[in-house]
């Protein structure tokens, strides 16, 4: 249709200039149009079909098709390396991660938790590999939206060049680093009592299976609740004609490794640090539980997440030509975000302590989990909201975190760094955020003008569609990443192997030799 559009423009319409530069201009129309990138690829491919079918008439020379081909393929190559930027940029969180665990768990653990951060990388890459992006990426007609069914282990076939520029490899390293941080969440929460070999069975599984099936969903182009669909068509309907606002990730991400946090700090029970005994109450840790460098990792480790946040957020418009206003704006909210949910949860949560001796308490550990908390919630709502909404959203949140950690004290949920109230919390307010305060502009520049109206948010006159969307996508991934977690965690603990022994807690999972049943560990 393209081509036919070309070469009857160029027979009806010869004062609008040579064909050639009728041809060039209806390429760099392609990437003027509003909406989200993944069509402009399909639209660059008849692009070129233009430039042949033009050259072949004779409408245009050689020279003008080499010279179209190296604007399109130098277009493709800055797509592929801001993926890459964004990859390296994600993975750089797991450094961030690390510091956390190292600065909140007690030094005879120290060893152990960080070699499971880096297997989250190692586990993690070989699972992305093997099945993880097929079933999260791949082509998801088969299944009706509920997950790909191809690209597994790099097959040439679906990874080969094709014009691409390597499009396909930079889009595996993003997603890879998205996977490894999901299962880095989960691992942060059941840290000092999980065994090895529970840790390398939920890890792949996590990464595998879990955690892709719910990409697919919410980021594939023909996942039954994405809004990343170009069309709403009767063999792949739009969830509610608009599909699930989550940008980044609020939801894929954050409370897909919250929700299997959960289940795992439930089935494996407190720490003996945290609740002595059985069913009793819990206690504070005493004041020298953590070492005495802890707060310098752990306030090292959350600079280092929010460095990491704006390759998480900023890069996942996918595609940097054209759409720098949507990269830049992305990140300034994702920045007010997280300045307003860190001095919010500063100064709320020492309100909501009380005074000690007359005076209030001012906690580092507020700070640092209200700044993450904050880029949370607007991790799903970043591309699609005005500075001011971020503010809104990244104080809210805090109330959000504050009194996420009451209720796992109440429960009697241990979660040695916090990651249920920040991750899964966070993670499900920011979703539902994200329905209320998508502009109409804003979702036109980052998703499809053409469904703005009616699938922005409810306070800038939508139809409520993408916040219904967003309510059915939470239940979702609660039920999906639950059952699954339920069935790998309550499996592992029905047969003792969820759990270290009693005096190898106590003694330090660092310094024990024999670490579970199967795996001895040391430094």
């Amino acid at each position: 249709e393209t081509s036919r559009q070309a070469t009857t423009r160029h027979t009806v319409d010869t004062d609008a200039g040579a064909p050639a530069a009728v041809c060039s201009r209806q390429i760099s129309g392609l990437f003027l149009q509003k909406g989200h990138p993944s069509k402009h690829r399909t639209l660059l491919s008849a692009a070129v079909d233009t430039m042949e079918t033009s050259r072949q008439l004779g409408f245009t020379d050689d020279a003008s098709i080499g010279s179209d081909a190296a604007f399109i393929g130098l277009q493709s190559d800055l797509d592929t390396m801001w993926l890459c930027f964004g990859a390296i940029l994600v993975f750089f969180m797991q450094t961030g991660f690390a510091m956390l665990e190292v600065g909140n768990v007690n030094r005879k653990n120290t060893s152990n938790a960080l070699i499971k951060n880096l297997l989250d990388a190692l586990i993690g890459s070989l699972m992305w590999w093997i099945t993880g992006f097929g079933i999260a990426m791949g082509s998801a007609r088969k299944t009706h939206g509920f997950m790909g069914t191809d690209s597994f282990g790099l097959n040439f076939g679906d990874f080969g060049e094709n014009g691409d520029h390597g499009y396909k490899y930079g889009m595996w390293m993003f997603q890879w680093a998205f996977a490894a941080t999901t299962a880095t969440i989960t691992s942060g929460a059941v840290a000092e009592r999980c065994t090895f070999t529970a840790y390398m069975v939920y890890s792949v599984m996590l990464t595998g299976l879990i955690y892709p099936t719910v990409v697919c969903w919410g980021w594939n182009t023909e996942g039954w609740a994405s809004a990343w669909k170009s069309a709403d068509t009767d063999k792949n309907p739009l969830l509610f004609g608009c599909g699930v606002i989550d940008f980044a990730g609020s939801g894929v991400v954050h409370m897909s490794g919250g929700v299997a946090a959960f289940c795992g700090s439930y089935f494996l029970g407190a720490r003996k640090a945290r609740q002595p005994h059985p069913a009793g109450p819990f206690v504070q840790l005493p004041s020298d539980y953590a070492p005495e460098y802890g707060p310098i990792f752990c306030t090292l480790g959350t600079l280092i997440l929010w460095m990491g946040w704006y390759g998480f957020n900023g890069v996942s418009t996918l595609y940097i030509v054209n759409y720098g206003l949507v990269a830049a704006k992305t990140m300034v909210t994702t920045t007010i975000g997280a300045g307003s949910g860190g001095v919010g949860c500063l100064f709320v949560g020492s309100l909501m302590d009380g005074k000690t001796d007359g005076q209030y308490t001012l906690k580092l550990g507020n700070v640092q989990n209200g700044l993450l908390g904050g880029l949370v919630a607007v991790t799903a709502s970043c591309s699609v909201i005005e500075p001011y909404a971020a503010f809104v959203i990244g104080f809210l949140s805090c109330f959000v975190y504050l009194g996420a950690v009451k209720t796992l004290d109440a429960l009697r949920i241990d979660d040695v760094v916090l990651a249920i109230p920040v991750h899964l919390f966070c993670g499900c307010f920011g979703v539902i955020m994200a329905g209320l305060f998508a502009t109409k502009e804003n979702y036109a520049n980052a998703y499809y003008s053409d469904r703005a109206d009616d699938c922005a948010g409810v306070f800038y006159g939508g139809n409520g569609c993408s916040l219904a969307a967003g309510v059915v996508f939470i239940l979702s991934i609660i039920a999906w990443v639950g059952a699954w977690s339920c069935v790998v965690f309550g499996g592992l603990r029905n047969m003792g192997l969820l759990r270290v022994e009693e005096h190898v807690e106590e003694e330090g999972m660092d310094k024990v030799g024999r670490h579970d049943k199967f795996v001895a560990m040391t430094r």
